[in-house]
């Protein structure tokens, strides 16, 4: 087990503040499981942060770049430049899991910018690279070995997350939906849906400790039949239950191991 040191102690701090309901799920498993969990989730942050660190689009493109190159130095297995996330990151990623966050980076290249996707292909392939990515980064640390069926899942996850983040990033003048009609919302909503259906339906290849890295999903199929049923949620910014729903949903995800 990575012993908690100062570093991870950041790791866990920065999560909690940036990513409250990741740091939920992460406190909500054994105590082993904690310390790689938050290596990884930190990392997350501090990538996605990093396309929105100046409106200078160069010194955005720098701060992204940094990651990247964190992810060659981690796959090649050599020494990796000092930092709280870096150091305990690299004890934590193999160096093929580490290769996953060159795509990343790329993909998150398009916060930089105000460019729409090419098509419907290419928003998949986003929530595929951040979402998906990430989550098969966490749930093959904790022994995972269906990437397909992690990803399929992921992407329901990030289909929802997805549309909660739409009137934040329609305020920094971003375009996340090629289409943005109710019935459009509706039909996205359903596709990760439907991902969400077809994983579960396999949830038996995953084992019990791989499964944890499947909780951050813990909301998203509540999240997705709001957005099928009332797709005027998403641009209002009110998907999501109560506080107490939330907490109760995911008490009872922990407790009987259904993701």
């Amino acid at each position: 087990m990575i012993p908690f040191d100062d570093d991870l102690t950041a790791c866990a701090d920065l999560v909690q503040k940036g990513d409250p309901d990741r740091f939920a799920t992460v406190m909500a498993v054994p105590v082993e499981a904690r310390a790689p969990l938050f290596a990884i989730y930190a990392f997350n942050l501090e990538l996605a942060r990093a396309p929105w660190a100046s409106t200078e689009a160069m010194i955005a493109e720098m701060r992204v770049q940094w990651w990247r190159d964190v992810g060659e130095e981690i796959a090649a297995g050599g020494s990796v430049r000092r930092h709280f996330v870096t150091t305990p990151l690299a004890k934590v990623l193999t160096p093929e899991l580490a290769g996953h966050i060159d795509a990343m980076a790329e993909a998150r290249r398009w916060d930089i910018y105000r460019d729409p996707f090419e098509d419907e292909a290419a928003l998949a392939d986003h929530i595929d690279k951040t979402t998906g990515s990430l989550m098969w980064m966490a749930a093959a640390t904790l022994g995972a070995s269906d990437e397909a069926l992690v990803r399929r899942f992921a992407y329901g996850v990030g289909v929802a997350n997805w549309l909660r983040a739409i009137p934040k990033l329609v305020a920094e003048k971003r375009i996340p939906l090629l289409d943005g009609t109710p019935s459009g919302i509706s039909a996205l909503a359903k596709t990760g849906l439907e991902a969400l259906k077809e994983a579960r339906g396999q949830r038996a290849k995953l084992t019990k400790s791989a499964l944890l890295a499947l909780l951050p999903g813990w909301q998203a199929a509540a999240i997705l039949r709001q957005a099928v049923a009332e797709p005027q949620r998403v641009a209002e910014g009110t998907l999501g239950t109560s506080e107490f729903r939330r907490r109760a949903s995911l008490i009872y995800r922990v407790s009987t191991g259904r993701w």
